[in-house]
């Protein structure tokens, strides 16, 4: 996710709504159990994970898990939600330590350079970046913002992505690393859309006239997602511009709806009356695959390109304007790039009057008009890169919220699958669907995969997390058999169609746990354990903040421990001190499903990583930062601010970890980290005591003690710093080719803080990257030192062809 947030009274009204707590809900962020303390002591059981260096492909069953060790933790029985969660047992023995991988690369050190900087032995390659022609009847990129065509183009912010071998003939396969397709996310253009054009976007200001059609157009497509071909050329994979497989789907790109929400009354406009059908897809940030061998991309922050009149709350019904609320789209806004302003030159054209949300028709089903076009984003869309002429899906049994990214479980034979997400906004919630038919080995190479995918992802139970201060967890029911949903009075839920459109509205109703921006879902390939990036949140345990809908703000909790102060430098981001205040640096959470079951509806939890800088700002107690702050040890090597992405490697084992900061970036660029993951209860259970001089709001607080799971420390063998980025931009998307002898990142949004009042001055911009070609093989696009920046995908190879980390 693109998290350039500001304070909440610096932020301008055209912000996107989902950088902000929408969540009105009384739900506790498990504050209201910090009294509550476990019974029995748990015992600190070590070990580092059983993560095995063989490859392992995509598609790889699992063996049937049942039992399994709680690694030192307490494994909760089975029971229905919501039922309360019993007592935990006696903690069962701890796995016996496993060899793991070994990481093989010297650490980078931190840094502010407009580069990229990788290991010694290491090297970076642009292979394809925004504005890249995708098609040999359309131009190279001029990069000086005349360029057109972006539905035959890279689109912008490059951001979750995954490889989908070839075979030599064009066939699916798992392990060729010398073809394949690379699906990648283009999220937003928010700080980088200046560059698009010549001088920068014409009329986007809050008040100006209408935006012109040929730059609203170029926009709208650049959003969206990419399928380009990767083939070996010269010893490396590069794209193939002629390759019939090159595709982008874009905003305008028809879509069809699957799952119970499926022609529902909130999903019915006067482009598709019948509520089955909708034109494309926006925000897409995280990413995930099927083990059918199809692409997962999903809507993030959806709600802040939509317009809504100065007087449309009156035009709008009670349950209407909480289900507004709930996701942040307010009246008398106009959307971010202001799309619904546009005149069309073709008078019967819907293109851009469908980014206005108000209510303008007379008819009582909005069939008329464009009222319920909100509700046909933020969901999990299914795309077949293997077939041109697939209609992308839009499987609504997974819920609509913000989702970051949509991960399976491990496949196990006659078991149903799973898959995790996130909802990326403050406050917001951990989500599992799950399958209601089993998986067969022979679904893994179906004859028609959009249909393999209807079978498993349009039938099936949507959940969220409720994490328990004693480290159990429950999983709430989102449906209608769930008496808190359908027995809630702040929304009355009409039907499962409604649960899943208002997926937050249910989870709320249910009692889950208020988290802290969940953003990523990795799941362990060997042994099925979740992990899950809580990137921030400055209004956790911020007694002297406003949330944009949540006030009190949530408190410090088990599963959220701690608050601190982080006093930020002058830089070319942030022109005076700056103090940040709540939860900073964000954390790593990490799930141990009971019995190994991905279906089961119990879990345990602890946290794996706490994000922190090494050492305390000059001037605070670092004795003090080291013991309730820096709980996972971290070093100069590894010391990480909003950990986003995180994403494991088959080929060698590595749990790789991105960051998308502004916390941070006084001291260093967004970066890269290699962890060799342990195993769920490795570490033990700790008291962190929040000091009142680290306390924000009212002086002299009394400190305040929170009893947390903790992993085990980290060390600088571990856990290393790997790459860091070019100034302004963040480190997002992961893929590998099936050998891992080839890495694949996204440098999102270099540049991006950027003035737009200084887009015809090159040298007031940010970042010239990757046109300068700092840190990477030769520099890309046209520009050189004046150019204008560009996100990126770029490939990391080892100089000897060895496994990337190792």
């Amino acid at each position: 996710m693109n998290d350039r947030t500001l304070p909440t009274s610096l932020v301008n009204p055209y912000a996107d709504p989902d950088d902000f707590d929408n969540n009105p809900s009384a739900n506790t962020a498990l504050g209201d159990v910090i009294a509550t303390r476990m019974h029995r002591r748990h015992l600190l059981r070590g070990g580092v994970g059983a993560l095995a260096a063989a490859t392992l492909g995509p598609l790889a069953l699992s063996a049937c898990g049942g039992g399994g060790s709680s690694g030192g933790f307490p494994i909760i029985p089975p029971a229905p939600a919501p039922a309360p969660v019993p007592a935990p047992p006696p903690p069962a023995p701890a796995p016996a330590p496993a060899a793991g991988p070994a990481l093989g690369f010297t650490a980078v050190s931190k840094s502010l350079a407009d580069s990229i900087v990788v290991p010694l032995g290491y090297t970076a390659t642009v292979i394809y970046a925004t504005g890249d022609s995708i098609d040999p009847a359309v131009s190279d990129y001029k990069n000086d913002g005349t360029d057109d065509n972006f539905g035959r183009r890279s689109g912008d912010q490059h951001d979750g992505m995954h490889f989908f071998g070839l075979t030599g003939d064009g066939k699916p396969t798992l392990t060729n690393s010398d073809r394949g397709l690379m699906c990648i996310n283009h999220e937003a253009i928010n700080g980088t859309v200046a560059f698009m054009h010549p001088n920068g976007q014409t009329n986007a200001g809050a008040t100006a006239g209408a935006r012109p059609e040929a730059e609203a157009l170029k926009e709208v497509e650049a959003h969206g997602a990419s399928v380009v071909e990767l083939a070996r050329s010269g010893g490396k994979l590069a794209t193939v511009k002629t390759s019939t497989f090159n595709r982008r789907i874009t905003p305008r790109t028809p879509m069809t709806f699957g799952g119970p929400a499926k022609g529902s009354a909130l999903l019915k406009t006067l482009y598709s009356p019948a509520g089955t059908t909708t034109r494309g897809m926006i925000g897409n940030c995280a990413s995930g695959y099927t083990p059918w061998g199809t692409y997962l991309t999903c809507e993030e922050n959806f709600a802040g390109f939509f317009t809504r009149g100065a007087a449309d709350d009156a035009q709008r019904t009670p349950k209407e304007l909480t289900a507004f609320l709930r996701i942040g789209l307010k009246q008398n806004v106009t959307g971010g790039q202001r799309w619904s302003t546009v005149v069309a030159a073709d008078p019967a054209s819907t293109e851009y009057q469908r980014w206005n949300a108000s209510k303008t028709g007379a008819s009582t089903d909005g069939t008329d008009d464009f009222r319920n076009t909100h509700n046909t984003f933020g969901w999990v869309v299914e795309i077949d890169p293997y077939d041109l002429s697939s209609t992308p899906v839009k499987h609504t049994g997974l819920g609509r919220f913000a989702h970051e990214g949509a991960w399976p479980s491990n496949p196990v034979v006659g078991k149903p699958l799973a898959f995790y997400m996130g909802d990326d906004s403050r406050s917001e919630y951990v989500y599992k669907y799950v399958s209601k038919a089993t998986w067969i080995a022979a679904d893994a190479n179906p004859s028609d995969r959009l249909a393999t995918g209807a079978k498993y992802l349009d039938d099936g139970t949507l959940y969220a997390a409720k994490f328990n201060a004693d480290g159990s967890g429950t999983w709430l029911k989102l449906d209608l058999t769930n008496a808190a949903i359908s027995g809630n009075t702040a929304y009355a839920f009409t039907d499962l169609a409604d649960v899943l459109v208002n997926a937050r509205l249910a989870a709320d109703a249910a009692g889950a746990t208020k988290c802290d921006r969940p953003e990523w879902t990795a799941v362990n390939p060997l042994n099925g354990e979740i992990y899950i990036t809580m990137t921030e949140n400055p209004d956790r345990g911020n007694v002297g903040s406003t949330s944009n809908n949540n006030v009190p703000n949530p408190d410090v909790d088990p599963a959220f421990p701690r608050y601190w102060l982080d006093n930020k430098a002058i830089t070319t981001q942030n022109a005076a001190v700056q103090a940040n205040k709540g939860d900073v640096n964000g954390q790593v959470m990490r799930i141990r499903e009971t019995g190994n079951d991905a279906s089961a509806t119990t879990f345990n939890w602890d946290i794996y990583l706490f994000g922190s800088q090494a050492k305390a700002d000059a001037g605070l107690d670092d004795v003090n930062y080291q013991k309730n702050v820096n709980l996972s040890g971290l070093s100069d090597f590894n010391d990480l601010s909003k950990p986003d992405g995180c994403w494991f490697s088959r080929a060698s084992g590595i749990l790789w970890i991105e960051t998308d900061d502004n916390a941070y970036y006084d001291v260093t660029n967004c970066m890269l980290l290699a962890a060799i993951p342990g195993t769920y209860g490795d570490g033990g259970k700790i008291d962190v005591v929040n000091q009142a001089n680290g306390k924000p709001g009212t002086a002299g607080t009394a400190p305040v003690t929170v009893t947390t799971y903790a992993g085990k420390k980290m060390t600088d063998t571990i856990f290393k710093r790997f790459l860091t980025a070019p100034k302004g931009s963040e480190v997002t998307g992961l893929a590998e080719s099936p050998d891992g002898k080839a890495l694949f990142i996204n440098i999102q949004h270099p540049g991006e803080n950027t003035a737009a009042a200084n887009i015809g001055d090159p040298t007031k911009y940010e970042s010239h990257w990757p046109g300068t070609g700092a840190g990477i093989a030769l520099p890309y696009g046209p520009g050189g030192a004046v150019a204008r920046p560009r996100s990126a995908t770029v490939m990391i190879t080892k100089n000897d062809g060895g496994v990337i980390g190792l």
